[in-house]
């Protein structure tokens, strides 16, 4: 009756210390470090495989790896050795101190070696080992169960966690110091823990408990020892330790201690768990190495449906057999014992009782309070809890005990009891059913000292129980025999063979069940025993559940009493059938007593059927039971009703003919419309009642109550609007499909009305099946719009176009309704409403805008511009402009957006350059209508920021100066007085200017002209990503030349000459000597010149321009092509096909593969331009 208990298995002794044991992760090896030699067993029989020598002095450490493929020595004499799980050494490496522990790491396999003055990390494919110092001697190392962690327990009490690489990652120091040593650590293995947790073992005699963060879990445990090993189960639900107080004791994964292991004569140096076992290996300073093996028992308790048991040996979990409800109670220490009657629960730990009790009466209530505590030690076989009381049983001696700890009565029996359980009774005073080893059976009652002996047997009681109305007992014995005995006459009733335990139905007098040789035996009365396959124990038998404990889970089997309701019935003994069927059975066995007994005319037990049965008419019986009343007594007329009502009409005619009402077969036959049979029963001699019949027939089918004869009838009539209305108000679809494809095209009234009735009842396949076969192809549309079926209506549109309109506007519709706005926006720009595209865009546009989606806010700008250029055919100058706005808004929000996230979130991934581009390019297009959302003063604010960082002092304190002039937000106004004042310490000056491509003036940093050269008012144009200017100039065709023309003369192979030639050579070679290139031409710019002379080009500039240095932005009519030409051909430059913006070409393909779209218009780039 203990909580768990040990075997010893093995004993060995050694001459020297076992320091170390570590198990092959299959169990299969035992590596032991002892003296100068590694000593491998074989666990299978304890036999020693080989000693291996290879240390010149005291091995201290031992570890094998995950993988079982190879295993570690450390020893006193600095080295360690690595050996294959064939026991060869493979190799040898040295510390400079003696070796005090290993570690493999479970994943990588590396391994940890420490010493006294630093640790060392080796892993096969490195050539040497890493080593680092520490500060304080390690005395145990272990890493995490992912393997990306390694633990160090220092003499220092430090706990230090390291990464693969050695670096130190958190330090744990403990409160004594170097006065109590990290002595053992170890992480817990359970896969089911969310974190990482790390038990730590000290000298201070204390056991604690850490995440990896190295936040303590709960409080340390105070230990009365040294602890020298700990080490868990392979599930991580115990904990072993060991140490100076000479035993290995068991603990709970929380650190509770639930007992002692094994006690030995010296200090235990190390312990360890056989994975995936409950055996336990030891290793003493006195050579000595123990194996135990520790076998946990089931503690629990039933009463009915509940179920009370042990878990990880200090929670008790209760759970509700019916309901399946689990409620967990925590009791942090050892749990004993346990008790449950009714509402009442009882715990035994080490030093107390406690005394539960449930909140409420309900029957599901699962809630369960502390009603008592009784603070003493008990030493008891048995336990049980009444109402008022618990009762101690001890050997031969039974304890009654208040809750309030007064031992209030004792019973002294003369044999041992073997088996006890409360059978009820009032509060205070319920009665206890004892069986004894020496075969006597006494009832006792709390409250009366004196037991009354019910039985007595030959051989010992193993299991008991009383019948529901205290009138039988079953007895289990040691043979495994059960009795049943009258406990009034002590007669007994009957026995039978191979059960192991036995229960009565708490809901039926009559029956019991008993298990045993893996079958579960039901029997009721004295009939022969109904049989099923069971694995397990049974404990409990409620109404049609039986309880069943099978290893460690007790679960509730539904057993349908089928069996033993028929073995009545077979006997007509309706009553006891009755009450068997109550318990639980199916609706067809109801059914079958409700006849049977109907049949054996016992009209009581047939009509509390018949409630229950669903299939059973009532007014059979009822009128059954008024004839009766009335004095009727023709038994063969009443089974005449009872065969007509069960569906037996031929035999039911035969007895009507046989008693003389002929009249009442007739009616039974019309009303069933069984008009060939009653013209058969009949026959042919009687016109007048053929007559009737004929009239019958037609009248009924006329005011049908039978729709789906009457439909049926209709059709055979041709009456198929009549047919299809009465089908369809049935919803009998399969029926409608089959007249709508017998139907002939032509008939569309039918066929139409088909069609309705398939969309009202959701068949709407059925429905567009109807509709194609009529070619009503505008109903098909508004089918395939109102149910949403939008694919199908998008194949339909593809083929017929007109009806565009009658899709796409609902589609857009529905994609609002449903917040897919871009979609709806992109149907109502297909279906031609190009006022509800522009209004759904300029709606994004807008919110993008408000919730500072900038980026967002820049696309659908640029989609907006190319919708009004889709559009601009009808409203051309309106429109065009539209366009250049939203173009121009688009790259504002496009490149504001990287200045909103640098001065609003804490990290920016733009190079500082890069954010310097960006803000000078805004405040250069920026106008004094400033659009909404765009911040000025952000902007000044990042570009001060980035021109001090970039050396550009003057363009700094040019920022800080305009920032003045605005109103500043609070959060940015410190560091930007501080700015102004210390920026004024750098020289004025910038460090560089921006050089004009086309006249290579040096132009300013800001240009209070806009983006263009402040010499040749050449426009600058600008990479959509790092925003520096790019070396292109734009060129315009001459008169007469057209975009076709253009193109062909560009793409016109250069004058073949060689690359080294092609970097020296100027563009003008290929040109007549009279004829200058625009490009290269010397300008006779005024400084300051205020008009821009653009550059335009002829057709021989044409031809002698290469194909790989123009760039061309094929814009859609109205708009005209532009052309633009690289200075640098050697700088690559891509421009995408659909936004004509240009890239630096490893930024795009950068940007493109972090996207996988166009940063600026969002193409995917898998789509054709």
């Amino acid at each position: 009756h203990r909580s768990y208990m040990t075997w010893l298995l093995l004993l060995v002794r050694f001459p020297s210390i076992v320091y170390d044991l570590a198990f092959k992760p299959d169990g299969s090896q035992l590596i032991i470090a002892a003296g100068l030699r590694v000593l491998v067993y074989d666990t299978a029989d304890g036999a020693i495989i080989q000693p291996l020598k290879g240390h010149k002095d005291i091995v201290y450490c031992v570890a094998y790896a995950k993988d079982g493929k190879r295993f570690a020595s450390g020893s006193a004499d600095k080295s360690i050795i690595i050996w294959t799980s064939k026991l060869e050494g493979i190799l040898k490496y040295t510390h400079n101190d003696s070796i005090q522990c290993v570690a493999y790491n479970p994943v990588t396999h590396q391994l940890a070696s420490c010493s006294t003055g630093d640790f060392g990390l080796w892993s096969p494919e490195q050539k040497s080992v890493n080593k680092h110092k520490v500060s304080s001697k390690i005395t145990c190392c272990g890493w995490t169960n992912d393997g990306q962690y390694l633990a160090l327990g220092m003499m220092n009490g430090v706990v230090s966690i390291r990464n693969k690489n050695g670096e130190e990652r958190v330090k744990i120091e403990r409160p004594g110091g170097s006065s109590s040593p990290i002595w053992s650590i170890a992480w817990n293995p359970s896969k089911d823990e969310h974190n990482d947790i790390l038990a730590v073992a000290d000298w201070g005699q204390k056991l604690s408990f850490y995440q990896l963060s190295g936040k303590q879990i709960g409080k340390d445990r105070t230990l009365t020892y040294d602890p020298c090993c700990v080490s868990y189960f392979s599930k991580g639900e115990y904990i072993v330790m060991g140490g100076s107080d000479k035993q290995a004791s068991l603990y709970t994964k929380d650190g509770v201690r639930l007992g002692t292991i094994g006690e030995q004569n010296t200090w235990v140096w190390t312990c360890r768990v056989k994975p995936d076992s409950n055996y336990v290996v030891l290793g003493c300073q006195d050579g000595t190495i123990a194996c135990y093996q520790l076998i946990f028992s089931t503690v629990h308790g039933l009463y009915k449906d509940r179920y009370a048991y042990r878990d990880s040996m200090t929670d008790v979990i209760v759970q509700h057999l019916i309901t399946d409800q689990k409620v967990r109670i925590k009791c942090r220490e050892l749990v004993k014992k346990i008790a449950i009657y009714r509402n009442r629960l009882a715990i035994q730990l080490p030093e107390k009782i406690l005394i539960y009790e449930l909140y409420s009466d309900d029957s599901s209530d699962m809630h369960y309070r502390i009603k008592e505590k009784i603070c003493r030690k008990f030493e008891c076989n048995l336990l049980v809890v009444c109402s008022q009381h618990i009762i101690l049983c001890q050997e031969k001696r039974l304890q009654c005990m208040s809750f309030t700890s007064v031992r209030e009565k004792e019973w002294v029996m003369e044999s041992l009891i073997r088996y006890i359980k409360v059978i009820g009774g009032p509060p205070g005073r319920e009665g206890l059913l004892v069986g004894l080893k020496n075969g006597a059976i006494l009832k006792i009652f709390v409250d009366n000292l004196f037991p009354i002996t019910l039985l007595k047997l030959s051989t010992s009681v193993r299991c008991l129980d009383m019948s529901a109305s205290r009138n039988k007992l079953a007895v289990v014995d040691e043979h495994n025999t059960l009795l049943v005995y009258d406990i009034n006459s002590k007669e007994l009733l009957f026995q039978e063979p191979n059960a192991n335990s036995v229960a009565w139905n708490t809901q039926c007098e009559d029956m019991l069940c008993f298990s045993g040789n893996g079958y579960l035996n039901i029997k009721a009365s004295n009939f022969p025993v109904h049989q099923q396959k069971m694995q397990g124990f049974m404990v409990g038998y409620n109404g049609s559940k039986i309880f069943c404990l099978h290893v460690y889970s007790m679960s509730a089997v539904e057993v349908p009493q089928s069996a033993p309701m028929y073995q009545y019935l077979e006997r007509k003994m309706f009553k006891e059938a009755y009450q068997i069927a109550c318990l639980g059975v199916t609706d067809s066995d109801w059914r079958d007593l409700a006849t049977e007994a109907l049949e054996g005319l016992d009209f009581d037990t047939a009509k509390k059927a018949m409630f229950i049965s669903t299939h059973m008419p009532m007014f059979v019986l009822t009128d059954s039971q008024e004839r009766k009343k009335r004095g009727e007594s023709d038994n063969e007329l009443f089974l005449a009703d009872v065969y007509a009502y069960q569906g037996k009409f031929h035999e039911a005619a035969k007895l009507y003919k046989r008693t003389g009402h002929e009249s009442r077969a007739l009616s039974m036959y019309t009303d069933l419309r069984m008009f060939e049979y009653a013209k058969d029963f009949v026959g042919a001699t009687d016109p007048k009642s053929s007559r009737i019949l004929m009239t019958k027939q037609a009248d009924w089918a006329k005011s049908s109550k039978e729709p789906r004869a009457a439909a049926e009838m209709y059709l055979s009539a041709g009456e198929h609007l009549k047919a299809i209305d009465i089908i369809g108000e049935h919803g009998w679809a399969d029926m409608l499909i089959d007249i709508a494809r017998k139907l002939d095209k032509a008939e569309r009234e039918p066929l139409a009305k088909c069609a309705l009735y398939f969309t009202k009842l959701k068949h709407h396949g059925y429905a567009s099946e109807t509709y194609s076969k009529m070619g009503d192809l505008q109903a098909l549309v508004q089918l395939h719009v109102e149910t949403r079926h939008w694919e199908e209506a998008f194949s339909l549109v593809e083929k017929h176009p007109q009806f565009k309109n009658n899709v796409f506007v609902p589609y857009a519709q529905w994609l609002a309704e449903n917040d897919r706005f871009e979609e709806a926006q992109k149907a109502f720009h297909k279906a031609g409403r190009q006022n509800e595209a522009v209004k759904v865009l300029e709606q994004l546009t807008h919110n993008a805008v408000v919730e500072n989606r900038f980026n967002d806010a820049g696309y659908y700008y640029w989609m907006l511009s190319m919708q009004c250029l889709d559009i601009s055919e009808d409203q051309r100058g309106e429109m065009l402009k539209k366009f250049e706005r939203f173009q121009h808004l688009a790259e504002l929000y496009h490149v504001y957006r990287s200045i909103q996230r640098y001065t609003d979130e804490p990290f920016s991934s733009h190079m500082p350059e890069t954010l310097f581009n960006i803000c000078r390019f805004l405040l250069n297009n920026l106008t004094k209508d400033i659009p909404q959302g765009i911040s000025k003063v952000n902007t000044l604010y990042a570009l001060a920021k980035q021109s001090r960082k970039l050396g550009a002092y003057k363009l700094a304190r040019y920022s800080y100066e305009k920032l003045q002039e605005l109103h500043i937000p609070s959060r940015f106004q410190d560091s930007i007085e501080l700015g102004g004042l210390t920026i004024r310490s750098k020289p004025f000056q910038d460090s560089e200017g921006m050089m004009c491509y086309r006249c290579s003036t040096n132009n300013p940093l800001l240009n209070n002209q806009g983006s263009v050269c402040i010499n040749c008012r050449q426009p600058f144009i600008y990479s959509a990503s790092s925003y520096e200017v790019l070396p292109l100039v734009q060129f315009y065709l001459e008169e007469g030349i057209g975009d076709e023309e253009a193109v062909s003369l560009i793409d016109l192979e250069v004058p073949h000459m060689d690359q080294g030639d092609l970097q020296a050579m100027r563009m003008g070679d290929g040109l007549n000597d009279s004829e200058e290139d625009p490009f290269t031409a010397k300008m006779s710019f005024e400084q300051g010149g205020s008009n821009f002379v653009p550059v335009k080009v002829s057709r021989s500039v044409l031809r002698s321009m290469s194909r790989r240095d123009v760039l061309i932005k094929r814009w859609p009519r109205p708009l005209k092509w532009e052309y633009f030409r690289s200075l640098l051909p050697d700088v690559s430059i891509t421009m995408c096909p659909t936004c004509f913006k240009m890239f630096h070409s490893e930024d795009y393909e950068l940007l493109v593969l972090q996207h996988n779209c166009c940063p600026y218009c969002r193409r995917p780039i898998d789509e054709p331009n």
